[in-house]
């Protein structure tokens, strides 16, 4: 194994590395940070004295131009002029937080109540903070195309690190910290990382053991808590940063680099939307993880593709608890902030207060917060008295049998026929749903006036539910409908970024997981002879668009596996497409995708990791 050796030296022969080591040489001075200068040795690690000797040569030789690589958009006030972009026009995902900045500057982007120090920040400061944070990672040394390692849990801090990883065309490599350390270990070794950021202390003590003798660590940065609670042990050889030094770092860096012009100190490169944003690795089932590459414009594609899933308005409020680094989180929280919602961190504990305090429009969660809200709904009404309780579950019943029949006469009941029925049954079908539904319209008033608005102010969601990440269940879709929640379903995979398919909210299906996105191929295919099957049949679902993976990082062998040389991503998943029908009653299910399980089994394990997810069986 390659050791780290420490040296004492720093050599600074640009007056605009000077300033910026003497602002933080000032920070050192202050007791708030230590700065170590690395460099490999011959196998064995010597610790020199801290002190650090700066040697400042009065005729310094002219200094090698340095590749400074950028997202376009974000940085385009460093860039010549034939590369600046207008706003809107996205070559890599940090370029979001410009166009989000000009047009939603003073409104609150997050709001992260449960972390030391609590956080908000507008659109136009969190804009800064990626900057700063990108910028302070230059300055120690993190490189174009590197791998940083990013271990945390939901905050706003993650999104930071993550988007500024991605600002200075770094790549980075995402985990949580409920996983072991084996795992972690694992990943980072094969990711070829050479720097972690890790969410705290604590965190960093559990896993120090470990990584200390079997990884190459070049620095650590603590997006939360302070060094000085890690023991002396903890850090012997080591470069630790917290958050607030890369920040100062950075600020004071974009300082000086724009007072002095640049003046030919940099080769300014712009990232390509093919490079590599992310390595997502994925737990599956057998063998070890593999690291799912992601570029830039598998990323973009799903935030210039979500607004006809999620027509999010500026002010909206969102509630933010899934772990970040799954793809279905963090693709729709990249969405949501460019439609200038607030985001607010919450977690399980805390989330039943927060529905009730911050009212949220949306909530975008996997199956088993819906199933619990469902619970605890079911819960309050069974120990109410016997007349409410009475009343309750017979307001609910007719408005079952209301959204039914309102289904039926909308068109929106899903079946596998190709062939319709007759006329005359048609019409009498949708003669009859309608007479039914107007019947029972004054009872569904009543109890959303009675029962279900009480709900609503404990839970909000005023305006949809997102679920994804397992099978939702047919029973609690029903029940949020009848009640006046829309609970739309999407499908998808961590090779896919995520989303291939979802519910629309004028085409909201029960049963179903929706219709493809924009530029989304979606096909069925016989599990045998790869013959493609028509409307109705069922067999393996294939997907082909620009969200599609890169491949498994240094794993061409099981990337061939699963994606063709046409594209085509094979899921393993079992589906159909539903059959187009003109008139009856399933008129408006036509090309809606439904999944009714596995090709091979699959287990969602507790760090939450799998291929693929979301899957309705209709009943």
């Amino acid at each position: 194994m390659t050791m780290i050796s420490v040296s004492p030296t720093l050599v600074l022969n640009s007056p605009d590395a000077r300033k910026v080591f003497g602002f933080f040489l000032s920070r050192r001075q202050a007791g708030t940070s230590r700065i170590f200068q690395k460099r490999r040795s011959s196998g064995r690690c010597s610790r020199l004295a801290r002190r650090p000797v700066v040697c400042c040569e009065s005729n310094p030789e002219p200094e090698e131009p340095r590749v400074r690589r950028c997202s376009p958009l974000l940085e385009s006030v460093l860039l010549s002029g034939e590369t600046i972009l207008y706003s809107g026009d996205w070559k890599a995902v940090p370029d979001i937080w410009k166009s989000s900045a000009e047009r939603y500057g003073g409104l609150i982007a997050l709001v992260d109540p449960y972390h030391d120090p609590p956080s908000e920040l507008t659109y136009k400061q969190l804009e800064q903070e990626i900057l700063n944070f990108a910028e302070g990672l230059r300055v120690i040394g993190i490189k174009p195309d590197e791998k940083v390692a990013l271990f945390a849990d939901n905050s706003c801090r993650w999104l930071i690190a993550d988007q500024g990883i991605m600002a200075i065309g770094a790549i980075n490599v995402v985990r949580g910290t409920r996983s072991s350390t084996e795992e972690l270990l694992q990943i980072y070794n094969h990711s070829e990382s050479t720097a972690l950021i890790m969410d705290n202390p604590d965190f960093f003590k559990r896993i120090a053991e470990g990584f200390s003798s079997k990884a190459v660590i070049r620095s650590v940065i603590l997006l939360w808590g302070e060094k000085s609670c890690l023991s002396n042990y903890v850090i012997e050889g080591l470069t630790i940063f917290n958050y607030n030094e890369i920040i100062d770092l950075g600020r004071e860096s974009r300082r000086v680099l724009l007072e002095t012009n640049k003046g030919g100190l940099h080769i300014y490169e712009t990232i390509s939307s093919d490079d590599t944003a992310t390595l997502v690795y994925t737990s599956g089932t057998t063998g070890a993880p593999k690291g799912v590459m992601l570029s830039h414009q598998n990323l973009l594609h799903q935030i210039k593709n979500l607004w006809n899933i999620v027509p999010a308005e500026a002010g909206d409020k969102f509630l933010s608890m899934l772990p970040p680094w799954h793809t279905y989180e963090r693709a729709a929280e990249y969405f949501t902030f460019t439609c200038g919602v607030q985001q607010v961190y919450t977690n399980v504990k805390n989330l039943k207060e927060d529905l009730r305090r911050y009212q949220p429009h949306y909530l975008i969660s996997v199956p088993l917060i819906y199933e619990t809200l469902y619970s605890g709904i079911q819960k309050q009404i069974s120990t109410s008295s016997i007349a409410r309780k009475v009343i309750a579950v017979a307001l609910i019943r007719i408005s079952l049998l209301y959204m039914e029949s309102k289904r039926i006469y909308e068109g929106k009941v899903l079946t596998r026929n190709q062939k319709p029925h007759p006329l005359i049954f048609l019409m009498v079908d949708w003669f009859w749903a309608r007479i039914t539904a107007t019947i029972l319209w004054p009872l569904h008033i009543l109890g959303m006036k009675l029962v279900y608005s009480k709900i609503h102010s404990a839970i909000g969601i005023s305006k949809a539910g997102i679920s994804g990440g397992a099978s939702l269940p047919l029973h609690v879709d029903r029940f949020f409908e009848a009640i006046g929640v829309k609970l739309q379903n999407g499908y998808g995979l961590t090779e896919s970024s995520p989303v291939v398919a979802a519910r629309q909210p004028t085409y909201n299906v029960l049963g179903s997981v929706g219709h493809p996105l924009r530029h989304t191929e979606v096909k069925i295919v016989d599990s045998e002879t790869g013959e493609v099957l028509p409307a109705g049949s069922k067999g393996i679902v294939k997907v082909r668009g620009p969200q599609v993976m890169k491949g498994y990082y240094k794993n061409p062998s099981a990337t061939t596996q699963v994606l063709d040389e046409e594209g085509w991503l094979c899921t393993g998943d079992i589906g159909w497409i539903a059959p187009s029908h003109s008139i009856g009653r399933s008129r408006n299910c036509g090309g809606v995708l439904v999944l009714e399980g596995r090709g091979k089994d699959t287990i969602v394990l507790v760090t939450g990791s799998t291929s693929s997810w979301s899957f309705n069986s209709p009943k």
